[in-house]
């Protein structure tokens, strides 16, 4: 099953995004489920991090659930709101 995990971060956390982002990147990649997509969310400027989104693959949302709270921004406190949702992929144009 597909899920979107969407995370918002705390205002004034990009400081504090940038000192956690080598964990973060490593965390990602040496990941127990499946990471689909990901990438940070981004404020009107278009420059500024105001965020997080995944696309993962994972046999359960408790997977995916106990995955982020074991990722280095979560454990940083970096993310103020999180959601997670099952994602029924329909169109993936990605060659």
């Amino acid at each position: 099953m597909h899920y979107i995990v969407h995370c918002l971060d705390y205002e004034g956390k990009v400081q504090d995004r940038l000192d956690h982002y080598e964990a973060h990147k490593a965390y990602l990649s040496s990941n127990p489920i499946k990471m689909v997509i990901s990438g940070p969310l981004l404020a009107e400027d278009e420059t500024t991090m105001i965020g997080s989104c995944f696309l993962v693959e994972a046999d359960s949302i408790e997977e995916v659930v106990k995955y982020h709270e074991n990722d280095p921004f979560y454990r940083a406190g970096i993310w103020e709101k999180v959601s997670i949702h099952p994602f029924n992929k329909r169109v993936d144009n990605r060659s």
